[in-house]
């Protein structure tokens, strides 16, 4: 009963009031669009489109240019406490960059700047990953593992031509670019009359045709299926285009589809790449299209472009073009009678500096007041993968268990793609149906709640299988309760990984994990549950290479055993073998991971209800634990900070007892509890309970303060500092479906003071409570500058903020502090599907497509847990907090 009560496949919410903060638009959007379809002069909303979801005009321009973070931001106070980091900082990137020629895990000085393109990726989870833009460019590539090319690749385009009566009446590249080459192509598509519209894993785009009577709406759909360990990493992303001729005669139309042989990168011109026609027909169904073999020497690939026969539909193919000059021969071909050559036979390979592409057309008869459609689709088979180190040791990406790994499955995937698309959206509408169908749910949070999901996908992620010689524990499994060297979940499942940031090239960052772990957890558990064994066999493992900690100066091993790890490695390194990419500091001191797995290890065990996977972790939690009791110097169960920024804020030094790991020990010690029940192991639970109250006692007597907890209990003059994050603990025990009764770690009433407190300070306080909720805030109603970090806002943080206050019964103080950060990073600064980890109030960010926003995740949770308890019913009223001023 708790597991189907606590079930996330439907991932329903409470039918709650919560007040409108928009009203919709005459024109049909929510308002909370209206600034982003400002320019849009078409009266036409495209084939069915849905109302929900995030919706710009191709014309739009982002009024605020943000700047990236980069060293020279930092203050001159904060500048003289890290001089000594800065020197080290400096000699290691020299050494990184200019001797091993290797990019930094973090790279201070080359930020990367802010482009406001970004739209939907295409594909499944841990294949690569191709990033359309909002207005149709294909901008961003992560097909080598975990590394990033950002490169609008121009000749990759969708062109349209209107024939009737055996003539050419319209030919058009739909794009609002006007490039310098390809100019015999017909550029410079008026963006005023189309719009982008996600809902992500889908996206649709729809053109109104100037003077034509005909609009196109182009549907993007990526298998991103939650519950789905199959069809949701394959590396395939289908494009429906729908036509609706409203003239009174009919039209032949034409749809063509370029793509060059690469991404953009300079290997494109590396020589010996090759294309080819194929035709493939299994079970009844027949595909065409063109292979473009990219024959790097490490990690080749093929992509392919392909297109669904169909009665009435007619595809031609141009297997290879030159894509510079005017290329007037291909526009040619194509506007003489809407075909293309179909010339039969290979394109011979490229010499060194040539590039090459190919080009797919459709063409059908869409009658007069009529509708038709086309498919399309594309897809990317780089089976085998090295990371960047190019040791020996080759992983083997998740679909190879269904689709083979001789790197010949290109034109397999787009069959598939293009005859299981329709199964796809129906599994992915009957997910997202009852959130969107939701009414007393604000758009806003739709929007954010599933577009947020691109990061799970475009997170540099990788799924691969498990070796079969691997050993999870490095030999060390027998020692360790019998830690399974190869559990059932990562055999059957797969590993998975994705880094803190694509500008934080780290896999698996624990800290943050914690964070975006919701997502996980509560779409693809299996996966979550696959990580969490991974980290486990990290933490009996350790690495005694001595190396130098880039804050303090000191030198310290690698990976100590009994500890959690950082991350799992740099993906320009060995992921997996090699761990803790991270060396600012020496993590083993750190105070959170220990304690963030053990909270984990609860949580998903409570909503998997996975007894096996609670008795394998078991032993892990407590040597974890025992790795953190020495933080409790002065043994009255509460543990210390030691002086330095020893958690996920890195930045924010922390000295003594601290609301923030101070409350997430007490809430691991409290699961400790709750799993020694479970275990029926009574010595300890009782060693817990004590160490649980005494704790309880010291966190209320060194930190409460009558309104909400000190940010630490130093006595420093920032001590007395609100910390939006100072109530994480009581947020993973409610999560938990502990935090009252014998499982509780803080008083109700406290924690509820203490939120109220940071609503009012840390939200409406800063920003004018627009901007969400800043990471510490001085007490008389101004931001805490004293780091880099406390007068950020995380956007990540805040949801988590959010979903905390919606566990104890402020839902729309809760909405109303997430909705302050949605609004800033989609609709104020044009980072969509790029939120990053941090903004200021004004001028800068840090670090574009993080993590850790995928804890908007723990906000449905939070409605789920309520509509199970009871705590809400329909037509329950929620009391209104004050509303924000106007942008």
């Amino acid at each position: 009963v708790q597991a189907k009560r606590h079930s996330v496949t439907a991932a329903t919410s409470p039918h709650l009031h919560i007040r409108r903060m928009t009203k919709p638009t005459d024109a049909g959007e929510p308002a909370s669009t209206a600034e982003l379809m400002s320019r849009y002069v078409s009266a036409e909303r495209g084939y069915r489109v849905p109302r929900e979801g995030w919706r710009i005009c191709l014309a739009h321009e982002f009024k605020e240019k943000r700047k990236p973070f980069q060293a020279r931001d930092v203050s001159l106070s904060n500048v003289k406490k890290h001089i000594g980091l800065g020197v080290r900082y400096l000699k290691w990137w020299y050494r990184k960059t200019q001797v091993e020629k290797k990019a930094p895990f973090i790279d201070m000085f080359r930020a990367l700047p802010l482009r406001q393109i970004y739209g939907a990726p295409l594909g499944g989870i841990g294949g690569g990953t191709i990033t359309r833009g909002w207005r149709g460019e294909f901008c961003r590539w992560q097909l080598n593992p975990g590394m990033y090319h950002y490169e609008t690749v121009i000749a990759n385009q969708f062109t349209v031509c209107l024939r009737r009566g055996h003539q050419t009446v319209y030919q058009q590249v739909l794009s609002v670019e006007r490039p310098s080459t390809l100019q015999g192509w017909n550029w410079g598509y008026c963006g005023e009359y189309a719009f982008y519209h996600a809902l992500y894993p889908r996206a649709w785009t729809v053109y109104h045709l100037p003077g034509q009577n005909v609009t196109l709406t182009c549907r993007q759909v990526s298998p991103v299926i939650p519950h789905d360990y199959k069809d949701s990493c394959l590396p395939v992303a289908v494009l429906i285009w729908d036509i609706e001729n409203k003239n009174d005669y009919p039209l032949d139309v034409s749809i063509m589809f370029t793509m060059t042989n690469g991404s953009g990168h300079k290997d494109d011109k590396s020589g010996g790449h090759w294309n080819e026609p194929f035709h493939l027909e299994k079970q009844g169904e027949s595909v065409s299209g063109v292979l473009l073999h990219h024959c790097t020497p490490i990690n080749p690939y093929t992509l392919c472009i392909a297109a669904r026969e169909q009665p009435d539909r007619e595809i031609s193919y141009q297997t290879a073009f030159l894509p510079k000059g005017t290329c007037e021969t291909l526009w040619s071909d194509l506007i003489s009678d809407g075909r293309l050559d179909s010339p039969t036979g290979s394109s011979p390979p490229t010499q060194k500096g040539e590039k090459v592409a190919a080009a797919l057309a459709v063409s059908c008869l869409v009658p007069a007041q009529g509708h038709n459609s086309m498919e399309f689709s594309l897809a990317w088979d780089m089976p085998r993968i090295t990371f960047g180190s190019l040791y020996v040791y080759v992983c083997y990406r998740r679909y190879t268990r269904f689709f083979g790994s001789q790197g010949d499955s290109a034109s397999s995937l787009c069959h598939y793609g293009l005859t299981h698309y329709q199964d796809w959206e129906t599994r992915i509408e009957a997910w997202q149906t009852p959130i969107l169908e939701d009414s007393s749910l604000p758009s806003w949070y739709k929007s954010a709640l599933f577009n947020e999901l691109y990061f799970l996908v475009d997170g540099g992620t990788v799924w691969v299988e498990l070796a079969e010689d691997a050993d999870i524990t490095g030999s060390q499994s027998c020692e360790y309760g019998g830690l399974p060297a190869q559990p059932s979940v990562i055999k059957e499942y797969g590993r998975f990984a994705y880094l803190e940031g694509q500008e934080y090239r780290m896999y698996n960052t624990y800290d943050v994990h914690f964070y975006a772990s919701f997502a996980l957890i509560m779409l693809w558990p299996k996966l979550a549950l696959s990580l969490q064994y991974d980290i486990a066999g990290c933490v009996v493992q350790q690495d005694l290479t001595e190396r130098l900690n880039l804050m303090s100066g000191q030198y310290s091993p690698v990976k100590t055993r009994n500890v959690v790890p950082h991350d799992i490695g740099d993906p320009d390194d060995e992921p997996w073998l090699r761990v803790n990419a991270y060396l600012i500091h020496d993590t083993a001191n750190w105070k959170d991971l220990n304690l963030k797995f053990v909270l984990h290890v609860y949580r998903d065990f409570y909503l998997t209800q996975d007894k096996q996977y609670l008795e394998d972790m078991w032993p892990i939690c407590q040597v974890v634990m025992d790795s953190e009791m020495k933080f409790d110097r002065d043994g009255d169960g509460l543990i210390e900070n030691s002086g330095f920024a020893d958690q996920t804020y890195d930045g924010w030094t922390v000295t003594g007892p601290s609301a923030y790991c101070g409350g997430l020990w007490l809430a691991s010690v409290c699961v400790m509890c709750k799993m020694a029940r479970l275990m029926d192991n009574n010595s300890v639970y009782h060693r817990y309970k004590d160490i649980l109250d005494r704790g309880s006692a010291a966190f209320d007597s060194l930190l409460w303060n009558g309104q909400y907890y000190n940010y630490d209990s130093s006595g420093r003059e920032l001590s007395s500092s609100v910390m939006s994050d100072q109530c994480a603990g009581q947020w993973l025990l409610r999560a938990s479906g502990l935090g009252e009764g014998e499982y509780q770690a803080f008083p109700v009433d406290k924690v509820r003071r203490a939120l109220k407190s940071v609503f009012e300070l840390n939200v409406q306080g800063f920003a004018r409570g627009q901007m969400g909720a800043v990471n510490g805030m001085r007490p008389e109603g101004v931001p805490d500058r004293s780091s880099v970090q406390s007068d950020e806002v995380w956007v990540g943080v805040v949801y988590g903020l959010a979903a905390t206050m919606i566990h104890e019964g402020m839902l729309e103080e809760g909405f109303r502090t997430a909705e302050g950060c949605y609004r800033t990073v989609w609709e104020q600064l044009g980072m969509a599907f790029q939120t990053p980890e941090a903004y200021c109030e004004k001028g800068i960010f840090r670090s574009l497509a993080y993590m850790r926003p995928l804890s908007i995740w723990a906000m449905q949770l939070a409605l789920d847990s309520r509509r199970c308890n009871g705590s809400v019913t329909e037509g329950e009223p929620v009391e209104a907090a004050s509303p924000p001023e106007a942008h």
